[in-house]
């Protein structure tokens, strides 16, 4: 029989998650299933409290956002343990990506029986991802969505690349990907595993979380009206038709550029470049629906 952990960020989704985890916990109850729960207090914590767990052989359940599901991967990788997600953050793109149900007593019966999917993860200089790692305005842009969780995440979402984009400027990278390397102008990079950020933008539609490679997303120099114009078309995926935009899949890739830019993952600052990304295969265990 499963035993289970929840792991809880209080503050995600500006205080949320934690009504978010309450239906969801009475319904596990009413199964029957008692659930440890514990409040995560840094990011190291939430690491920490998921490798604790994950080592009495414990489901560890991430009650929050990207961030939160991003450390209790970490944590409970080393163990090959398996993981769940309650959605409780402001973007909950990898929910939406796994297609969880929304209704709790749904998503309680799929914590309780789910199918186990295998899932690659973003291996970046040993910090692990689930989702997206990318460089560039979109990584200036989440940088201001940090700055700003008193706002609405949605308006967030929608007005910090906008106010990113006015203020940027190209620069030269250099993309080194399965050993070839190559320079090229450009706005931005995205490393993607699911391919779905910024509160439900399709920025990668092409990447699946176990088809054991990176798809990697470029925009090329251009005018700024058209990095806008490829914001609003990301909502159904349109905007890889754009001729600024190219794909291509790898299993690593390493990024640098001309200059300093930060690099975010799945939603927090990880590093200054130069980052090298690869793909470990079906490396993490999710209850989830089946794909």
């Amino acid at each position: 029989m499963r035993t289970y952990t929840a792991l809880i960020n209080p503050i995600s989704g500006g205080g949320r998650a934690l009504s978010r985890w309450r239906p969801i916990s009475d319904a596990l109850a009413a199964r029957g299933i008692h659930v440890k729960v514990e409040m995560t207090r840094s990011q190291q914590h939430a690491v920490e409290a998921a490798a604790a767990a994950a080592q009495r052989g414990d489901v560890v359940i991430a009650v929050g956002g990207d961030g939160l599901v991003r450390d209790v991967a970490a944590g409970v990788l080393p163990a090959g343990a398996t993981m769940a997600i309650v959605p409780g953050g402001r973007g909950n793109d990898l929910a939406r990506k796994l297609e969880l149900p929304a209704d709790p007593h749904r998503l309680a019966a799929m914590i309780a029986g789910g199918v186990v999917r295998r899932l690659d993860v973003i291996d970046a200089g040993g910090h692990v991802a689930l989702g997206n790692l990318y460089v560039g305005v979109d990584s200036v842009a989440n940088e201001a969505i940090n700055n700003n969780r008193w706002l609405p995440g949605l308006l967030v979402y929608r007005l910090a690349p906008i106010g990113a984009v006015l203020r940027w400027k190209a620069a030269e990278y250099t993309l080194t990907e399965d050993g070839s390397a190559r320079t090229v102008r450009l706005h931005t990079v995205v490393v993607a595993n699911s391919g779905s950020y910024g509160h439900g933008l399709k920025i990668v539609p092409s990447a699946e979380l176990d088809d054991g490679l990176l798809h990697v997303l470029t925009v090329a120099d251009g005018p700024r009206r058209k990095v806008i114009e490829f914001m609003s078309q990301a909502k159904t995926g349109k905007h890889v038709e754009n001729s600024t935009v190219a794909i291509r899949t790898v299993t690593q890739v390493t990024i640098s550029a001309d200059r300093p830019i930060p690099v975010y993952v799945d939603g927090d600052y990880l590093c200054e470049l130069p980052v090298t990304v690869t793909v470990r295969r079906s490396a993490l265990d999710m209850l989830a629906p089946q794909a």
